[in-house]
């Protein structure tokens, strides 16, 4: 645990967790994006 605290006490920590959680965001929008554009395609 001594790692992550001093992973957190500069930015570095905090950046690589703000890239992480904007890439699992990004992915999910597309996803659903893609999700939509699928359903929508079958009714036609």
């Amino acid at each position: 645990m001594d790692v992550f605290s001093r992973l957190f006490d500069d930015l570095t920590g905090w950046l690589t967790i703000g890239i992480i959680v904007f890439m699992l965001v990004m992915m999910a929008y597309l996803f659903g994006m893609f999700i939509t554009k699928s359903s929508s395609h079958d009714k036609k």
